[in-house]
């Protein structure tokens, strides 16, 4: 079939002498917009999100892991595979669908900003039998660990950061080698009524204390508070439990500096008593090391002068 061309015989000279040309010159025009190569430079560093701070390394390959030395602040020091980063406003979850699972740990940190978190244990549809609300001024030098039964599975702890999207938090939940109160800790539990708070304060030496909270089957409400000075909160844990000896209460926290001091709150009415323990977890024996009692120290003196 004939091809019609709609414009004068000039265009149409014009069209036929430049498919001659390329035909004749072999010019390959499927590269004309690509950019042109650069000689001798390939990508090295692979792309990476957030969430690739703790996937897994491939072999030979080390990851850039900023929040590496954090979990190691804690009562464990866990493998940075293991952890996930939780964006602020996202949640994560885990499932435990074994029965033979009946504890488990979790340990929250941040590379030093704010930690806000909430925490919830889901047995079967619409059933929340544990609960608490975490906030820590410092996730880095505080991290939150804490240790939640989970009798009769299937259960599934989920772990929402309600801070902002700059606040971003590690989040590692294990089932192995978790951490139980100590001999010391079960022998001292005191009991705290209703609506009623009680006192522990702590020498510098100790750099952690553990702290349970159980009931005799009742519903357990309570709020730990680390204070360091007056009203100074570090660290508050808002917490419900439906059955306190089912499902008590242990965590351990962190108190780092001097002047720690932990408060338990009994938030439920004076019916729900329970009872608490708070012993020093860890003691720092080096800190007084070189230490001088009535030593040459001057308050107000001519230091540097």
């Amino acid at each position: 079939a004939a091809v019609a061309f709609t414009g004068g015989p000039f265009t149409t000279k014009m069209l036929f002498r430049t498919v001659l040309c390329i035909l004749a010159l072999g010019i390959d025009t499927t590269g004309a917009f690509q950019a042109p190569a650069r000689a001798g430079w390939t990508r090295t560093t692979p792309l990476m999100s957030t969430n690739d701070l703790y996937a897994a390394a491939p072999a030979g390959q080390t990851t850039g892991n900023v929040f590496a030395g954090v979990a190691g602040n804690g009562p464990r020091n866990r493998d940075a595979e293991s952890t996930i980063l939780v964006q602020g406003g996202s949640l994560r979850t885990w499932s435990y669908r074994s029965p033979l699972v009946e504890q488990v740990q979790v340990v929250l940190s941040t590379e030093g900003r704010p930690l806000d978190a909430d925490i919830e244990l889901w047995h079967g549809p619409d059933n929340t039998p544990c609960k608490m609300r975490v906030y820590v001024e410092n996730g880095q030098l505080r991290p939150f660990s804490a240790v939640i039964d989970t009798p009769r599975g299937p259960n599934t702890v989920a772990i929402r950061n309600i801070g902002q999207i700059e606040f971003p938090f590690a989040a590692d939940v294990y089932a192995n080698d978790v951490e139980d109160p100590s001999e010391e800790c079960i022998a001292s539990s005191a009991t705290i009524q209703g609506g009623a708070l009680r006192t522990y304060p702590f020498d510098t030496l100790v750099d952690s204390v553990e702290v349970l909270l159980k009931t005799d089957g009742r519903p357990l409400n309570a709020r730990i508070e680390l204070l360091q000075g007056p009203n100074n909160n570090k660290e508050v844990i808002e917490l419900y439990t439906e059955d306190g000896f089912d499902r008590p209460f242990f965590c351990i926290l962190e108190t780092p500096g001097s002047g720690n001091v932990v408060r338990i709150v009994n938030t439920a009415p004076v019916e729900f008593p329970m009872t608490a323990a708070v012993v020093p977890h860890s003691i720092n024996e080096n800190m007084g090391a070189g230490a001088v009692l009535g030593g040459d120290v001057v308050i107000g003196g001519d230091l540097g002068w």
